[in-house]
């Protein structure tokens, strides 16, 4: 297949390069022009260090960087077979791209969502195409993580929600299907679990350290909450837990006022070097 893969950041890559390991011809986008060659920069890198580390052969990496390509233009698109959003949860953005691809991309073309959050039929009413409108929530680190949500949207085709499926387990993926509601599964759970332990911090129960402490060797989770937002980064955090709250309007999905201080003030986690934790280096420092 041939494939297009738009937003070049860290879960763009991800998909781009899980796309071309599996043979597929794959083209990074980024609406900032500048992006898609540091993408693939960064994925290159990536599997150096994997090779270094002996987890890969040169030669399979060589395989992989030949089939991911950079595009400047959407125009890309109008011979892929699918193409993955992967831009920043902000509904106008995403919207805009998807109707601008509609009039560009092959009728058969399939519009994969990567949203963490925001409902694929209202992303789909963008298009003319709402039957080959779908959801893939990938988990990040892409190349690492095993899951990936399907998320049809209520015109999505059978056909297309096969298509997929199949794509994802071909990619060494376990693919979940599930309905299409704020959050859908994976952000419902884990936003709960992130937006709590924010209260915790805000009404004093612990430390930064001590609640990420509790739940790493209390419940044996690999990463604490606290620490897990900062690497997703806080303004994304927030963003879906709004619209969590918005689309069920229960009170217990009301995101902590500390989380929205903290985006106020810029510190946005591990991607500034301030969030929850410092971060100098890329190493985490308890503040």
């Amino acid at each position: 297949m041939r494939i297009m893969v738009i937003g070049a950041g860290q879960m763009g890559q991800g998909i781009a390069q899980v796309m071309a390991e599996a043979g597929h011809i794959t083209l990074l986008n980024n609406l900032d022009h500048t992006a898609p060659e540091q993408g693939i920069r960064n994925i290159a890198e990536r599997l150096k260090r994997a090779v270094a580390k002996g987890r890969r052969t040169e030669e399979s990496v060589a395989h992989v960087l030949k089939d991911v390509h950079a595009s400047h233009s959407l125009r890309d698109a109008e011979r892929c077979d699918m193409v993955f959003e992967a831009l920043a949860e902000d509904e106008g953005l995403k919207g805009s791209v998807l109707k601008e691809l509609d009039g560009i991309c092959q009728g058969s073309c399939i519009f994969a969502s990567n949203t963490s959050s925001l409902p694929i039929t209202r992303l789909a009413s963008y298009t003319h195409r709402p039957e080959k409108v779908v959801g893939m929530h990938f988990m990040n680190p892409v190349p690492v993580m095993k899951l990936v949500e399907i998320i049809p949207g209520l015109a999505t085709s059978k056909d297309t929600m096969k298509q997929v499926t199949i794509l994802a387990r071909e990619l060494g993926k376990v693919a979940v299907e599930v309905r299409d509601v704020p959050g859908f599964v994976s952000n419902r759970v884990l936003q709960a679990l992130i937006n709590e332990a924010i209260w915790c911090l805000y009404d004093g129960t612990a430390t930064v350290e001590g609640i990420d402490n509790v739940m790493r060797y209390g419940m044996n989770h690999p990463m604490g909450p606290l620490e897990t937002a900062d690497l997703i980064g806080l303004d994304t955090v927030l963003s879906i837990q709004q619209v969590i709250y918005e689309g069920f309007g229960q009170e217990k999905y009301h995101p902590c006022p500390l989380l929205q201080n903290y985006v106020d003030a810029g510190w946005l986690g591990k991607k500034v070097g301030r969030g929850f934790y410092r971060y100098e280096g890329g190493k985490k420092v308890v503040v």
